[in-house]
């Protein structure tokens, strides 16, 4: 009921604020934004801008990139012809206004909700939507992809536009994209979106000179025409035009008094920097640059939370702030219980292990404070590290930490480590390496949907050799593991879930022993075997089932506890395993492989995530979707009751 009335509530207020809106009520696709004069998009961007405060106010989600992209997007739907051209947007954190201006609007009071709008770009959503994001850095790949095959299809008229912020950039995938965008021919244009890390400052009226002549469309089209004309007389070729882009880019540098940066060097055309919130000034450059031959970048600088001065002032809370009251800017926090998060246990539990242990360091791919590394990083800053958006390199550095003689703990969240697998098995497994992955924002994670699930990385680790993984029930167990992964030797992977931990006051705790579980609960009809945090709500159907079920809590996914393994063999006819994770190649899988191996036959019943990606919406309602919350764990067991 709180639900409904809070949708409904959600709903009226939308209805409300909308009939104020002259300019954006009538915008239902692009082509109804380009019928607006180009001085009045200025007040298109404000009326976004508010519509986009308001309706996240009330339903959460990524406030400030949304806030800080608003003019870029609206001059990109204004001067391409979408969705015949295609837009990649990097991650999809700033993708709001994009999705308002492409016939979302009346829906936008979903977003992230359950069986509502996805929380980023989806090609299943809209045909507006070029590539699916969510993860970091993929955008120049994919559009480079979709801009060679454009050519290879002879579809010449389309044009590609990679949308990707200066965060992105620290990605090792960008720059082998860009790598490849300066070596293959196309037409791609990059959009930097740099509201942080600025690759070369704005510095005066010079710069904006030179921004001003090199899109200008008369300078760019003698340009071509000199080019054309020297190809003719053969006194140009791709290795001479090359070299000419190359001392032209030195030139503008010279003459603006700004370093060359990585663009000019890789001789892909560069346009900047420019004012990202100049939303007449982008349409004038856009219009110039987009059908120039070859690949560019237009460096454009923002403002994460423009417009609203809450979010401007602290970009870092204001990423995703939850409700808020728009008036003043105060968050709306519910009351949380006694109880700490998951992260937070780590993240203290790191810090007095870093304390009492000088090699021990931190290391974290851009989220310090989604993971709480933050916590040591306050007190002990020179012993942790975060490398930026790049899994991988954060995998193969805490790799060469422990080959030194450091203790790296390095905390990724489930969903970002799969971009690091082969860090993982070639840097860290093959030596035998003793970093502790921290695995953070394990099974579902909620409103983040598909891209941000954790569900795949008890399959994935499970095959690796020398991997060791574990998974608490309780913040005590992740305490004890995080303390026995610091004595152990070779790689360790604890995973752990998004959300509070349980109340500890109703859970029996025991000490964390290597590759050893815990029995819970005495029975003889029903053998049930879980891993990490399901165990409490399958502890719960089990208590209301009224069977007579032993439960064990496993802890270990490798090593196994091989004692427990054969005590269920011996005296259960049907085992139950429970994760949440898919279900092929992990704890199931593994107790099955084990059963079969030693000569037991019992029917294995594994209850999980299975063949799917899971949508967004609340974790409490995915739970229950999937049927791993205590109700569909009840009815699991129900249905296995022995006959009496």
């Amino acid at each position: 009921m709180y639900l409904c009335r809070r949708f409904y509530f959600a709903r009226v207020c939308a209805y409300a604020k909308s009939m104020e809106y002259k300019y954006i009520n009538k915008i239902d696709s692009p082509a109804d934004l380009k019928k607006i004069p180009v001085e009045k998009l200025p007040k298109v961007c404000a009326e976004l801008r508010d519509f986009i405060i308001e309706a996240l106010s009330k339903n959460p989600g990524h406030l400030a990139s949304s806030l800080g992209a608003i003019e870029l997007t609206v001059a990109l739907h204004y001067v391409f012809d979408t969705p015949n051209d295609k837009l990649v947007w990097d991650v999809g954190h700033q993708a709001y206004a994009h999705k308002i201006l492409t016939g979302r609007r009346d829906r936008f009071h979903t977003n992230r909700q359950f069986k509502g709008l996805a929380p980023f770009t989806n090609p299943a959503e809209s045909d507006y939507d070029a590539f699916i994001a969510g993860h970091a850095s993929n955008s120049i790949s994919a559009a480079l992809g979709l801009d060679i095959a454009n050519s290879k299809l002879k579809k010449l008229s389309r044009n590609v536009v990679a949308i990707i912020g200066d965060g992105a950039m620290t990605g090792g995938l960008a720059f082998e994209g860009l790598n490849n965008t300066s070596m293959d021919k196309n037409n791609l244009l990059i959009v930097l979106n740099d509201n942080n890390m600025a690759i070369d400052p704005l510095k005066g009226g010079f710069t904006q000179y030179l921004v001003d002549l090199t899109t200008s469309e008369t300078y760019n089209r003698w340009r071509w025409k000199l080019y054309q004309l020297a190809v003719k007389l053969h006194i140009m070729n791709e290795e001479k035009r090359q070299r000419i882009v190359r001392r032209n880019n030195n030139w503008k540098a010279a003459l603006s008094k700004q370093p060359s940066n990585i663009f000019t060097g890789l001789n892909i055309r560069y346009f900047g920097p420019t004012d990202g919130h100049d939303v007449v000034g982008l349409v004038r450059i856009l219009n110039e640059i987009k059908n120039h031959r070859g690949p560019k970048v237009l460096h454009i600088i923002t403002k994460k939370g423009k417009g609203y001065a809450p979010a401007e002032n602290d970009q870092t809370v204001w990423h995703a702030p939850g409700e808020f009251n728009v008036a003043n800017g105060e968050r709306l926090t519910a009351n949380s219980p006694d109880v700490p998060l998951w992260q937070e246990v780590f993240g203290e539990t790191l810090l007095d292990l870093a304390k009492r242990n000088e090699k021990i360091v931190g290391i974290t791919p851009a989220m310090p404070s989604g993971c709480s590394m933050s916590i040591m990083q306050k007190e002990i800053p020179d012993r942790v590290f975060d490398v930026g958006i790049a899994e991988g390199h954060a995998v193969t550095f805490s790799a060469g930490l422990a080959k030194a003689g450091m203790v790296p703990y390095c905390n990724v969240y489930s969903t970002f480590l799969q971009r690091a697998y082969d860090n993982i098995v070639h840097d860290v497994a093959l030596q035998n390496l003793h970093v502790v992955f921290c695995i953070d924002r394990a099974g579902i994670v909620g409103n983040d949907g598909a891209t941000h699930h954790g569900l795949l990385d008890l399959a994935y680790l499970r095959p690796i050799p020398n991997m060791q993984i574990c998974a608490p029930r309780t913040a005590e167990d992740l305490k004890q593991m995080l303390t026995l992964a610091e004595t152990l030797e070779g790689p360790v992977a604890i995973r752990y879930p998004r959300g509070r931990t349980p109340n500890l006051d109703i859970l029996r705790s025991r000490d964390v022993e290597y590759g050893k579980g815990i029995q819970l609960r005495d029975g003889k009809d029903i053998a049930v075997l879980t891993i990490g945090a399901i165990g409490n709500p399958m502890s719960e159907a089990i208590e209301a089932s009224g069977l007579n079920i032993a439960h064990y809590d496993m802890r270990w996914l490798k090593p196994l506890d091989e004692e427990i393994l054969h005590e269920v063999g011996r005296h259960f006819k049907t085992i139950v395993t429970a994760e949440d994770g898919m279900i092929a190649g992990g704890l199931g899988s593994a107790v099955l492989e084990w059963m079969a191996d030693h000569g037991y036959s019992p029917r294995v019943v594994r209850l999980g995530v299975h063949d799917q990606f899971v949508e967004h919406g609340s974790t409490k309602e995915l739970y229950h979707m999937l049927q791993l919350d205590k109700e569909g764990l009840l009815c699991a067991l129900l249905s296995l009751a022995p006959e009496k």
